[in-house]
């Protein structure tokens, strides 16, 4: 007997006015409570920043539910913006996770009720401690609210879901207020992006940044070199196997002469009457080519090829000898472009 019984669902209608309606009432709502929040940063506010900038420890944020959804990614803008900080499940905490949180720690709990049983059932052992306590909750008579040195109000004054149950509304109180938490405390420090990147070493800003020409530029045998009387085969043989599209042209000192490229190769067959069996790269090539310096940022090499326009460029050293080779392939592959 087949057990297999297909089933037809029938399609579900909607009323396109009903969901835009909806949704634009959702944003309205959140809105609102985002703007609410603005007179409410005053003193309770600079009292946290105050904390957090003269504590000695990192920054424990913790939540329950959809608040701990909220707190992990609290914790994670802080740690990235100069505020070491982790998170720490209240739950987990119970049951010996508590040993994470140090005295000289701060402890930012997040409960828009303010009652949350999992983070009230640690207070005790926090404040045996020492550890100070900032808590950022919708009521601020709740035990968590007054138990706190000091209190960030997130109240909402209904949440966007309609059945006023989901937190909706709430949660996005929540998290903007981390967030203006972690950009005040940035601009505070002097956070800047050169700070940034280094905690973001596999991000396009921390690529651009920390990565320099030193870091993927060719060297050695992987340098294209050539001499100023060597013939064109004798250039282009070269330019092939190292696979850059050009070869620097060297005096008998290693020093930088100039350049022969595929451009430079077109313009010489172009060239009516030239003898390419006689020629030599030096009759050729490209004199005073643009070069960088191996300590330069790889993301200064791609705009100096943009401004001028060019697909490689040579490394050279203060006596203007070569160390390296870089093109545009290079650049692509390290993802600065």
């Amino acid at each position: 007997m087949n057990a297999h019984i297909a089933t037809t669902a029938k399609p579900v209608l909607v009323d396109a006015d009903a969901v835009v309606r909806s949704a634009r009432t959702v944003i309205a709502t959140e809105a609102a409570a985002i703007r609410a929040l603005e007179p409410r940063i005053g003193a309770g506010f600079v009292e946290a920043c105050r904390l957090i900038l003269n504590g000695k420890g990192r920054v424990v944020v913790s939540g329950m539910g959809k608040s701990g959804h909220v707190a992990r990614k609290m914790a994670a803008t802080l740690a990235s913006t100069g505020t070491p900080a982790f998170f720490v499940h209240p739950g987990e905490a119970s049951h010996g996770d508590l040993g994470m949180i140090q005295p000289q720690d701060i402890v930012l709990a997040v409960s828009y009720s303010g009652e949350t049983d999992e983070l009230l059932f640690i207070l005790p052992a926090l404040k045996r401690q020492g550890t100070a306590l900032i808590a950022m909750t919708g009521n601020a008579q709740s035990a968590l609210a007054c138990q706190a040195e000091v209190h960030l109000d997130i109240s909402v004054s209904a949440e966007a879901c309609p059945l006023g149950l989901a937190p909706t509304t709430s949660t996005t109180a929540s998290l903007v207020m981390g967030d203006a938490l972690a950009i005040a405390l940035l601009e505070a420090r002097g956070f800047t992006s050169e700070d940034f990147a280094r905690s973001h070493p596999a991000g396009t800003l921390g690529r651009r940044l920390l990565l320099h020409i030193s870091d993927i530029m060719h060297t050695g045998d992987g340098i294209p070199l050539t001499r100023p009387e060597a013939n064109l085969a004798e250039a282009l043989m070269e330019m092939s196997s190292k696979r850059l599209g050009m070869t620097a042209v060297i005096d008998a000192d290693q020093r930088l002469i100039g350049v022969f490229t595929d451009g430079d190769l077109r313009r010489t067959l172009d060239h009516a009457g030239v003898d390419l069996r006689s020629i030599t790269v030096g009759e050729v090539m490209t004199r005073d080519p643009k070069t960088i310096s191996a300590d330069k940022l790889a993301i200064e090499a791609a705009q100096l090829m943009d401004k001028y326009p060019i697909h490689a460029l040579l490394v050279v050293d203060e006596q203007r000898r070569v160390v390296g080779a870089l093109n545009i392939h290079d650049l692509l592959r390290a993802r600065v472009v």
